[in-house]
C-alpha cells in the first residue's frame, strides 16, 4: 500500500546489504595501495645493461618499466602500467607480468595480452643502452 511504512525487516535487510555492496565495490576497484602509477615521462636509467641477460626480462617496479633482452644489442621495453585498470604491476614469472588488481596478464617481449580482462597490449618504451646503461622512456 502506499503510504504505507516498510516493515522492520525489509529496512533491516536492506542496512545489512549496504557494507556488503561496499565491500564488492572495494575489490573490483583499481587502487592497489597507492604507489606509482604512470609510466615514465622522461628516460630513466635502469641500471648496467649486463643485469639484463640475452633471452630475459627483467622488472622494475619503482620506475613501471619491464625490459626484455631480445638479442644482444636489441632490447625491447615497456610500460607495466596495467592497460585494464591503471594497476602497477609487480609480479614477472619468466616472460609473464601479471596484474596484482584483476589477474590481467601480458608478454614482457612484446607486450601482448596473455589473459584478460585487459584487451589492450602493454605502451612499448623507447630503451637503449648508452655507457652500458640501459636507458627507457621517452626521449631515451
Amino acid at each position: 500500500m502506499p503510504g504505507t511504512p516498510p516493515a522492520r525487516r525489509s529496512v533491516l535487510r536492506a542496512a545489512a546489504l549496504v557494507p556488503a555492496a561496499g565491500i564488492g565495490l572495494t575489490a573490483c576497484s583499481s587502487d592497489d595501495g597507492g604507489g606509482n602509477r604512470s609510466a615514465p615521462t622522461a628516460p630513466v636509467d635502469l641500471g648496467r645493461q649486463d643485469e639484463v641477460a640475452v633471452g630475459a626480462s627483467k622488472l622494475y617496479t619503482d620506475e613501471n618499466v619491464v625490459v626484455s633482452r631480445i638479442a644482444e644489442n636489441e632490447y625491447k621495453a615497456f610500460s607495466t602500467i596495467c592497460t585494464h585498470a591503471k594497476c602497477p604491476i609487480n609480479k614477472l614469472e619468466g616472460h609473464k607480468l601479471i596484474c596484482p588488481c584483476h589477474g590481467s596478464q601480458f608478454d614482457a617481449t612484446d607486450g601482448k595480452v596473455l589473459h584478460e580482462p585487459a584487451t589492450v597490449p602493454l605502451q612499448e618504451l623507447p630503451v637503449k643502452v648508452e655507457k652500458g646503461k640501459i636507458i627507457a622512456g621517452p626521449g631515451a
